[in-house]
């Protein structure tokens, strides 16, 4: 039995995976089984954006397996107030609140949106309201789900916990519109990644940032994709100098190595939380704690931020100068790029397919978009040699 039919058989079909066996990675490459290489042009959904296994993160991991790696948050330890610390002065947050998954970080976002309607604002108990975009996509557990606009998502996993509303993606105006007394908070992706990667008209976030002051109304944007210098800022918020009242990190948080997030918020936010109230038995834990913190010093100084931007101008001009009558459109900020393909021509699955063969790996998304989000150590030699493998392998479709 190969490994692909044991896996057929033995796991949940709740992925589609390409038709490859991947069983090394280093930097911006990835082998399968047969010892050939690839780009990895995923990078996890932007959680290896340090690339793989790099040196200092696979450091920073050993020698803390050497140490302590779990005890709950039952006890302090030495390596989660210098990591929390660190990620509050960077993104200009007061307070962090350690998880490990994304969906984890997004759902602990709700709860304290919710308490602080409760405690903060007067919202009657049980009424708060969190508002949500149209295409969003924040995770795969029940509550959040139950917001999805996608209805895959939701079939026949109802019922859905009340207390959402949706409007449509960029335009700041529905915000105002849906706010009322009840609404606790506003979540919003700065670029919806698994919705196409869309990005909105420039100025929305901060216009949206400027309605949720006047209404006393939380503005709690999801960075788990975004974040870390993915789109060429530190926080894909720092294009419109947008500080929100809540922030959400994961994915490239672990290095690659570990699921590791944060829910960070100013004071007024976080202080609704009392002992009892929240809590994981694994997340802040010092493995984590030390991973992510090393995450963050290599982010900072490999300054990946301004590395992004640079190359992913480059990507994308590269891109759209190809002309192919398959590309409908190449969208994006920094190094996460969409390619919607023209599904009169070919569909975005085939194409994948298609860049595998040649030595390219990446996914769909929606079935009409091809990602392009390569670890940020990506270098513009690396990157020319990919753009070819692309012009090619389009070529090739035509």
């Amino acid at each position: 039995m190969s490994i692909i039919e044991q896996e057929d058989q033995f796991c949940a079909h709740n992925y589609h995976p390409l038709p490859i066996v991947l069983v090394r990675g280093r930097g911006v490459h990835v082998w399968d089984d047969q010892g050939k290489r690839y780009f990895d042009m995923m990078s996890a959904y932007s959680a290896v954006s340090h690339g793989h296994l790099h040196p200092r993160l696979v450091s920073a991991l050993n020698t803390q397996l050497t140490q302590l790696t779990v005890v709950s948050r039952a006890f302090y330890t030495d390596k989660l107030a210098p990591f929390l610390q660190k990620a509050c002065e960077l993104t200009r947050q007061d307070k962090a609140l350690p998880m490990n998954t994304g969906a984890e970080a997004v759902e602990t976002a709700i709860k304290a949106a919710r308490k602080w309607a409760y405690k903060v604002k007067g919202v009657e108990n049980d009424k708060a309201e969190i508002i949500t975009c149209d295409g969003n996509f924040h995770g795969r557990t029940i509550s959040i789900v139950g917001f999805s606009t996608e209805e895959q998502y939701k079939e026949g996993f109802g019922p859905f916990p009340h207390g959402f509303k949706n409007i449509p993606y960029g335009d700041a105006s529905a915000l105002e519109k849906a706010i009322t007394p009840n609404t606790a908070a506003f979540l919003v992706e700065p670029i919806q990644g698994e919705g196409g990667i869309i990005v909105p008209p420039e100025g929305y976030l901060r216009e949206c940032a400027n309605i949720c002051r006047q209404h006393n109304v939380l503005l709690i944007c999801d960075e788990i994709q975004t974040g870390l210098g993915r789109t060429g800022k530190l926080l894909a918020c720092d294009y419109e100098e947008v500080i929100p009242d809540g922030l959400i990190l994961g994915k490239a948080l672990g290095g690659g190595l570990l699921p590791v997030s944060l829910f960070l918020s100013k004071k007024e936010v976080m202080d609704v939380f009392t002992p009892g109230d929240h809590g994981s038995t694994f997340g802040g834990n010092p493995l984590s704690s030390a991973v992510g913190l090393e995450a963050l010093n290599m982010t900072v100084e490999k300054t990946l931020p301004e590395v992004a931007y640079r190359l992913g101008n480059y990507f994308m001009d590269a891109l759209k100068a190809l002309n192919s009558p398959l590309i409908k459109e190449v969208r994006g900020k920094g190094l996460l790029i969409g390619v919607e393909i023209n599904e009169n021509k070919t569909t975005a699955r085939k194409v994948c397919e298609s860049l595998m063969i040649k030595g390219i790996l990446t996914k769909e998304t929606h079935e009409t978009v091809v990602r392009f989000a390569p670890p940020l150590i990506i270098t513009e030699s690396e990157l020319d040699t990919a753009i070819e493998i692309i012009k090619s392998t389009l070529a090739s479709l035509e």
